[in-house]
């Protein structure tokens, strides 16, 4: 039987752990080896890196600390942030990283998501939507965003998703924009459209602010992906900076309060 992910998300930029509020202003927080090696510690069941710099600035990856992490890392581990070749997927893959994903380059180019899916597998292969509410007062719905959400596309985030299941995508990752570092809740409705019309396995991201708010979009939406950010590496009112992840009793909290049974 599947069983639900909860995944810390760390945000990087030149080369430092960050983190933001609605994918702006990003705070410095340290150094990302030292946040793997404490998850490592607490047995998370996968860890996502994303190189929020990367597309933004052009540049390549990473790789020396790609490498440094993956070596460290003890979990599956998904890293993106400035792939959009075929070539550059298959040396981060190389590196000893599970899951290449790719985000912008997907949104302009869904066919790279096949090439990628050919050359490295599918189930390596994940795409990471940044999705936000349209604004305006008449405005309803939803709209992508790419490169920190500074541009925007006429693009159906449903109906886009559904296009990069067919053209190979793995696990489509849904990063809500207005969420992001507020720390009140996911976006359930969103996480609802999204599970309803996706085959393969979907992740969530923005907006956990507790363990509850895990266990909610679990019972809305059973087996999906349960990744946080700020949860994951802030604590208490003043969000002071402590690396933290659910105990194995805490986890089975989380399953209960979403009605799973552990038994199977």
């Amino acid at each position: 039987m599947l069983r639900p992910r909860i995944i810390p998300c760390l945000l990087i930029n030149k080369g430092g752990l960050v983190k933001t509020q609605a994918f702006k202003a990003p705070k410095y927080l340290g150094e990302p080896i030292n946040a793997v090696k404490i998850f490592n510690e607490k047995e998370a069941d996968e860890l996502m890196v994303l190189d929020i710099g990367a597309t933004v600035n052009r540049v390549e990856p990473n790789y020396e600390l790609i490498a440094k992490l993956a070596a460290e890392c003890r979990m599956p581990f998904t890293y993106g942030g400035g792939i959009n070749s075929v070539n550059q997927a298959q040396r981060v893959i190389s590196l000893g990283v599970e899951k290449v994903a790719i985000s912008a380059a997907a949104v302009s180019d869904p066919a790279l998501v096949s090439s990628i899916a050919e050359a490295i597998g599918r189930q390596s292969v994940v795409v990471v939507l940044d999705v936000r509410k349209k604004s305006g007062l008449l405005a309803k719905g939803y709209e992508l965003c790419t490169h920190n959400a500074m541009t925007a596309h006429k693009l159906d985030p449903v109906a886009f998703a559904l296009t990069l299941q067919q053209a190979g995508a793995g696990e489509i990752v849904i990063n809500s924009v207005d969420r992001d570092g507020v720390m009140k809740g996911y976006d359930l409705e969103l996480a609802q459209q999204m599970h309803l019309a996706l085959r393969v396995p979907m992740t969530m991201l923005g907006g956990a602010g507790s363990l509850e708010d895990i266990g909610i979009l679990l019972g809305k939406c059973g087996v999906v992906g349960a990744a946080a950010g700020s949860l994951f590496v802030f604590k208490g009112k003043y969000r002071a900076v402590l690396i933290n992840y659910p105990t194995a009793s805490q986890k089975d909290e989380i399953y209960r309060s979403a009605q799973f049974n552990l038994n199977n």
